[in-house]
């Protein structure tokens, strides 16, 4: 397994409406498709205005397929052109757990 963390630093004050266009609109997309939502976080020390979430994958081809399916769906493209103007920055990591990790 792999796990994928997003980091996307928001403009100042703009947490709260993506929280609300993500929750609504964008989270039911997609779990449907990419499936294993690891975690979904707001920081509140250190960098501000981050929303973290992290998305598990059997390998990178998972990864890949996943990902490809859900930059096709028309439905996504219509909730990320609501988020892309909230965001300032974008940072992805692929992660690989630990043999004694909890998240395999």
């Amino acid at each position: 397994m792999i796990v994928e963390e997003r980091i996307y630093t928001l403009k100042a004050g703009a947490t709260p409406d993506y929280m609300r266009i993500y929750e609504t609109e964008g989270l039911p997309i997609q779990t449907r498709i990419l499936g294993n939502l690891v975690g979904w976080y707001t920081t509140d020390f250190g960098p501000l205005n981050q929303v973290v979430h992290m998305w598990g994958y059997a390998d990178f081809a998972d990864r890949t397929r996943r990902r490809a399916a859900l930059a096709a769906d028309k439905d996504w493209q219509i909730v990320l052109g609501k988020l892309r103007a909230l965001i300032l920055t974008q940072e992805n990591k692929i992660l690989s757990p630990a043999p004694w990790s909890p998240v395999r």
